[in-house]
């Protein structure tokens, strides 16, 4: 049988059932992103392919039956959903992925089954409210590929985050407080990051919780270094977050004029990403703070 690319077997079936690219990206993607797609040049999510297929009446199995496996990998878009949905916090979502997928033979590889628990954890946690059972599975996605604890991966790190945040969630401060310095030491012992966001994470989790122990000097310190990796890497991810706390650590210890200035420019910050839920938020806070 010969193997065509995905762009291809789009293309293919565009003219086949006579659709226009215009037609077939309306509310799923751009034209621009329809082009690159059929240049193979990106590729796009299972969401989307999802939508492709209704629309040309075939069979989502229908592009990956004619395109050759090394073209589009499936379980990168299986994870780049479930990433999608873990920024909404939609974890009913994520475990329906999860318990469809796991006996995929595309997740039978030792990082994409890690994913896979990793994530059932999570769920476990927020869905059943399980603390015992999503640890326990959080581990286990951890022993995978580490059972001996020793020089930690970025992605073990996550997981190992993940667990921190699960106790901070249920108010065990101190078990969070431990596991979250214990991440942010592993970080500092990989000899090159790959993912700068997982730094990121770990460092405004122990900021957050730190101000919530009222700890603010300690919290101050990495927010600040949370600032400087943004500006380092050129990440927007979590730098007006940062600003924010910051802001508010400084007020709490006293220098309310810092404090603002701090805020401010968070502000300026989400107002740049649009993000007008978090504007409007960070202005009542300020009132709050400053009353």
């Amino acid at each position: 049988m010969t193997h065509l690319n995905l762009g291809e077997v789009i293309d293919v079936l565009m003219k086949y059932k006579g659709v226009s690219v215009e037609e077939l990206v309306k509310n799923i993607c751009s034209v621009e992103d329809m082009l690159l797609f059929q240049s193979n040049k990106k590729y796009p999510t299972i969401e989307q392919l999802n939508k492709f297929a209704e629309k040309l009446n075939v069979d989502i199995n229908y592009f990956f039956n004619l395109s050759s496996s090394g073209s589009f990998d499936y379980s990168i878009s299986i994870i780049n959903l479930i990433e999608k949905y873990k920024r909404k916090r939609n974890y009913k979502e994520i475990y329906n992925i999860i318990i469809n997928e796991k006996e995929n033979p595309a997740f039978l590889n030792r990082l994409n089954r890690q994913y896979l628990v990793w994530h059932e954890g999570i769920c476990i946690f927020y869905l059943k409210r399980n603390k015992c059972k999503a640890i326990s599975i959080l581990n286990q996605a951890i022993d995978i590929t580490n059972p001996l604890r020793k020089n930690l991966t970025e992605r073990e790190i996550e997981i190992l985050t993940s667990i921190a945040i699960i106790e901070k969630d249920d108010l065990n401060y101190s078990i969070a407080l431990d596991l979250f310095i214990d991440a942010y030491n592993y970080l500092k012992q990989l000899p090159h990051i790959i993912d700068p966001r997982v730094t990121l994470k770990v460092l405004y989790a122990l900021s957050q919780l730190l101000t919530r122990l009222k700890r603010y000097e300690d919290s101050l310190m990495y927010c600040l270094e949370g600032i400087s990796v943004c500006r380092n890497y050129e990440q927007l991810y979590l730098f007006g977050e940062f600003y924010y706390q910051t802001g508010e650590n400084y007020i709490r210890i006293g220098d309310k004029e810092k404090g603002r200035e701090y805020i401010n420019k968070s502000i300026n910050i989400f107002e740049l990403q649009n993000n007008t839920e978090y504007v409007d938020l960070v202005k009542k806070e300020l009132e709050y703070l400053l009353g």
